[in-house]
């Protein structure tokens, strides 16, 4: 339904703009032909009325061609303008033969009248679309703060600190050399997270690292039991992608994959690019017989989500479970 028509107060507004539209019509039949304006204005005043809703038939029109095609628009909105005058003229015609020798210009006036409106049209969707675009950038931005707020959280999260720090007095007695190292991996994921701020992209080379921070810790938690196998594309490493896209997917990979395991497993992770886009996957080994990560977790979700508010159609996701190796696969435009 066109916009105008679910509203009552809308049409009354319209219907009060034609009005004025009809005395404007009237002095220029005055003006330049000296036609008595009220034979004028009862002449035209059903012909408005009437031409007032063809020129509504625009908004479908401009829907079914948009400005991003102009040399499509253009043919189709002339013959729609020519057709609308028709009617108008017709109409024009029927309610008052005084006006039949002025019949071609009200033909032209009709025409621009027509025109007039299929311009407005377009505006008012350009203005929609302009309106849901920032709405979809807000919410990205919004989305965006939310998952920096959640990495935050993890990161402070006393039960992860807790296994970090238990596995350093661990190995202190038993291996200072590589307490040390993971001192040092866990000091370096925190400042990296720390250090995004308010970035809302950065390239994925950055956000790899992150990623790779991530599985360092946890790999000197769970020792040989955690491998990662890491194939990356240096074309596709200055794409930008959102920041803290891939933490969540890596954590799952550990949390619901090598952790359950009793002998480990390998994490895959794989970048390339496909065309004018980015193709990530992330793979990990898990146990058949435990539950498969849900496909609406929060963390599955949430990356689900940050991708549509940014890329729309341009991006897709799927996460899925094969035999023993759950695999999630992320494509978005390299920008």
């Amino acid at each position: 339904m066109h916009p105008i028509l679910a509203s009552g107060r809308r049409v009354l507004l319209y219907v009060l703009a034609w009005a004025l539209i009809l005395a404007l019509l009237a002095a220029i039949l005055w003006a330049s032909s000296g036609v008595d304006w009220r034979t004028a204005v009862l002449g035209l005043a059903p012909a408005c009325l009437l031409f007032a809703f063809v020129c509504l038939s625009p908004w479908y029109l401009c829907r079914a061609l948009p400005l991003r095609a102009p040399n499509r628009a253009v043919a189709p909105s002339l013959g729609a303008a020519a057709a609308g005058s028709a009617i108008f003229v017709g109409a024009a015609r029927l309610a008052s033969p005084l006006l039949a020798p002025h019949l071609a210009l009200l033909f032209a006036l009709g025409v621009l009248l027509y025109l007039l409106s299929t311009g407005l049209h377009y505006a008012a969707i350009a203005s929609v679309e302009q309106r849901e675009a920032e709405g979809r950038a807000t919410e990205a931005r919004a989305l965006a703060r939310e998952s920096q707020l959640q990495a935050l959280k993890f990161q402070l999260n006393p039960h992860f600190l807790f296994n970090s720090l238990h596995s350093i007095a661990a190995l202190a007695t038993l291996d200072g050399a590589r307490a040390r190292e993971m001192c040092i991996r866990l000091s370096d994921f925190l400042r990296s997270s720390l250090s995004l701020g308010d970035r809302e992209s950065i390239p994925l080379r950055e956000e790899l690292a992150l990623a790779r921070s991530y599985l360092e810790v946890e790999r000197v938690r769970f020792g040989a039991r955690l491998q990662v196998e890491e194939s990356v594309d240096s074309a596709c490493e200055d794409c930008l992608a959102p920041a803290l896209l891939l933490q969540p997917l890596v954590e799952n990979a550990v949390k619901h994959g090598v952790a359950g395991l009793v002998e480990g497993g390998a994490i895959r992770l794989s970048a390339c690019r496909t065309g004018a886009g980015v193709l990530i996957e992330i793979e990990n080994a898990f146990d058949p017989e435990s539950a498969a990560p849900p496909r609406d977790g929060i963390g599955l979700a949430h990356v689900r989500r940050r991708l549509a508010m940014r890329y729309g159609d341009d991006a897709f996701f799927s996460a899925r479970a094969d035999g023993a190796v759950y695999r999630v696969s992320l494509r978005l435009p390299c920008e």
